[in-house]
């Protein structure tokens, strides 16, 4: 104490103001430390730099300010204690929260944080660093040194115009910040791609705020459903239930499922071949169209994505659920982490002895994937911290295809069969950069448009990578009894963009109409059994809604009793009715946008229907609504969880955990001897990993393949 006894702190510490202001900028700094040293948040650009540098200064202020409204002195000072206090501990949380499951704190989290405590265990001492002193180190020096009466205590008041000018330049402050990010990620509340990207955009104490409004609405719209809005949807679901045809049901039956994600992959791009400067033509997908048109495959060339803002998290949530994303939002960032799913990891465990894995090379909380598919069911996460990723091997959305693929297969081998399993892969990503090194060198087309003209060569990298994987799959000996399934999540190239794109499609930008653009949303969907040979190109009207219930029927388990929005595509009752997120409708008949209604075979605007036209075009839109507002109502309302005719047990979350997983594998092979049915096992337990082969684009070209 006699160090504080002789020193002298500065005159300004001794005002409120003075103080208000000091404090702010060393809240800051941590912010800053917090953000270069514990928070791996990966930053594009400098406008991202800029942004992350400034954003925590509007939330601090603005709570700090608090304090100046307070006119009596120690009800002023311990307010501003308290407030510097609660921020510290807010941000020194999420650092120790960060190291370990490479997220932030959620409300949810916190009013489970029992759970996360006993989820951390006996290594929550090892989560902490020397330097963590630093966090706390300024706060106890302050409070020490007002205690002693080294910072003396203001007696004067602020006034309240300086007060509220403190508060409404922070809101000023934060609008600028807000339109900042906007610019720099739009939507970004809106669709709320991730917490690191509201964290980095926003700052740690917006997100907080941001974070316990959305909890707030979810939890209230959940509170006032009750078990008879289920019983409506399941008096839905009956009556709209499609069944299996007898030709393909049980056709896939014991088949492990490798589900592979084109990321951003449109149809048109099938058969597509782009000519060079030269006029030479270039095949850009020639693996990927050898599967389509392959007799052991089923395809799909009336196929759409109906995905909302959540985009590639809707396309999830179909394929999984068969239940629409949010007319808002995403989904899996608002509800996947509370709700009670009924979803193919959980049907196919229950129902079939499935292990279930999803394999992913970005970061696990993009779209709160690493909470949600614990609500899924799934086993097993493979994201971005099991696999060797770097500045030469990835983008800002992750692994490349090519490492992604081959560094999964260590994980893959080691799953016990029959397993459902799905890869993400993400190289085929808006903006669709050009590569610069060995990978470059298929054509770049020739528009306007730099995201179209990248376009084709991120498709034809994802096709060799595809093609890559498949030969591992037929080395390894999983081929034979898998059914692989290809599918495009959602368009890749906007309908803002459409008009450049039209010469490249055989079309005319000048007569380039909306019926266009619905056109363009189609997507593949393949469905691949080795051994059959009765596949081929079917032109049934369907979408991404109708992908489980036609999976699950394949497999030989009747979806009869399940909630679910779609309809099996090999059916006979199968209604061909496609609805979009916005309420659009696609039929083989018309093609319903807004109060527009095309001719689906021609394109043909109907300017003038009939009377029994107006009557079938007015009954489309009212399934169409139907189907949407039921799923909706089971989404919003969390009404599964009163669900119980699929005999299924709920899933519970906590049953999960996505660290350390290889070590789990080989536990469970050990246990299970000589009956473990992993590759690795069925191998005499030795590695295929040494049977993935995998070279660049100019690597190819030399060989000549």
């Amino acid at each position: 104490m006699t160090i504080f006894k002789k020193l002298r702190t500065p005159d300004f510490l001794n005002t409120r103001l003075g103080l208000f202001g000091f404090v702010a900028i060393l809240i800051w700094l941590k912010n800053i430390f917090a953000y270069t040293v514990d928070f791996h948040l990966r930053l594009e650009n400098a406008l991202e730099y800029f942004i992350l540098f400034i954003n925590p200064i509007a939330s601090t202020v603005f709570l700090l300010a608090i304090a100046l409204y307070i006119r009596r002195k120690k009800a002023s000072y311990i307010t501003m204690m308290i407030i510097y206090f609660l921020m510290t501990l807010l941000l020194f949380s999420n650092v120790a929260y960060y190291r370990e499951f490479t997220d932030f704190i959620t409300v949810n989290t916190m009013l489970g944080a029992g759970k996360v405590a006993s989820g951390l265990g006996e290594s929550a001492v090892r989560l902490f660093r020397p330097y963590d002193v630093l966090y706390w180190l300024d706060f106890i020096i302050i409070g020490i040194l007002l205690i002693a009466k080294k910072i003396k205590m203001d007696e004067r008041p602020v006034r309240a115009r300086v007060a509220v000018s403190v508060s409404l330049l922070s809101a000023l402050f934060f609008t600028a910040n807000l339109t900042l990010a906007e610019t720099a990620r739009p939507q970004l509340l809106g669709r709320q791609f991730s917490r690191d990207y509201i964290v980095k955009f926003l700052g740690l104490n917006a997100f907080t705020v941001y974070d316990g409004i959305t909890t707030y609405q979810t939890n209230q719209v959940r509170a006032e459903a009750s078990e008879n809005d289920m019983d409506t949807v399941a008096d839905y679901v009956s009556n709209h239930y499609a069944a299996p045809n007898d030709e393909t049901f049980g056709i896939a039956k014991g088949k492990n499922v490798i589900y592979i994600h084109l990321e951003s992959f449109q149809q048109f791009l099938i058969d597509y071949k782009l000519k060079d400067e030269t006029g030479v033509e270039h095949e850009v997908t020639p693996f990927i169209n050898s599967i389509y048109h392959n007799n052991s495959t089923y395809s799909f060339d009336n196929f759409f994505h109906q995905v909302g803002q959540g985009k590639t998290s809707d396309a999830e949530t179909m394929f999984e659920n068969s239940l629409f994303g949010l007319d808002q939002g995403s989904l899996f960032t608002q509800v996947g982490g509370k709700n009670t799913f009924e979803a193919a990891p959980a049907i196919l465990d229950q129902e079939a002895g499935y292990t279930s894995a999803v394999f992913h090379g970005n970061t696990g909380n993009f779209w709160n994937r690493n909470e949600t598919y614990k609500h899924f069911g799934y086993n097993y996460f493979f994201d971005a911290s099991y696999y060797d990723v770097n500045e030469d091997n990835s983008f800002q959305y992750g692994l490349h295809d090519k490492p992604f693929f081959q560094q999964s297969a260590q994980y893959l081998e080691r799953l016990q069969q029959p397993f459902y399993s799905k890869f993400i892969a993400v190289s085929n990503h808006y903006p669709y950069s050009q590569f610069t090194n060995d990978e470059a060198g298929f054509p770049i087309a020739k528009t306007s448009d730099e995201t179209i003209n990248g376009y084709f060569a991120t498709a034809n990298y994802l096709d060799k990578s595809v093609e890559e994987f498949f030969n591992y799959l037929k080395a390894s000996g999983l081929y034979e009894n898998s059914v692989i399934v290809l599918y495009g999540d959602h368009y890749g190239i906007s309908n803002s963009r459409n008009k450049n794109l039209a010469e490249l499609v055989g079309k005319d930008k000048s007569t380039w109409t909306e019926y266009d653009n619905a056109a363009m949303q189609r997507v593949p969907y393949m469905i691949h059994i080795p051994g059959q040979s009765n596949g081929g190109i079917n032109h049934t009207y369907g979408g991404q809604i109708d992908a489980l219930p036609t999976l699950l029927h394949l497999l030989g388990i009747d979806t009869k009793n399940y909630i679910q929005m779609g309809q099996d595509l090999f059916s006979k009752e199968n209604e061909q009715v496609v609805a979009f997120r916005n309420g659009n409708v696609v039929s083989p008949k018309y093609t319903i946008l807004g109060s527009s209604v095309y001719e689906t075979a021609t394109g043909r605007l109907i300017v003038e229907p009939t009377e029994q036209e107006n009557q079938e075009i007015q009954a489309l839109k009212d399934k169409v609504n139907l189907q949407l507002q039921m799923s909706d109502q089971t989404s919003n309302g969390d009404l599964l969880r009163f669900y119980t005719n699929s005999g299924l047990t709920p899933v519970n979350p906590d049953d999960y955990n996505y660290k350390d997983q290889l070590e789990q594998l080989e536990k469970i092979e050990k246990d299970k001897g000589k009956n473990s049915t992993s590759v690795y096992s069925k191998n005499n337990n030795t590695s295929t990993v040494d049977k993935y082969r995998t070279e660049t684009f100019q690597d190819y070209l030399k060989s000549g393949q």
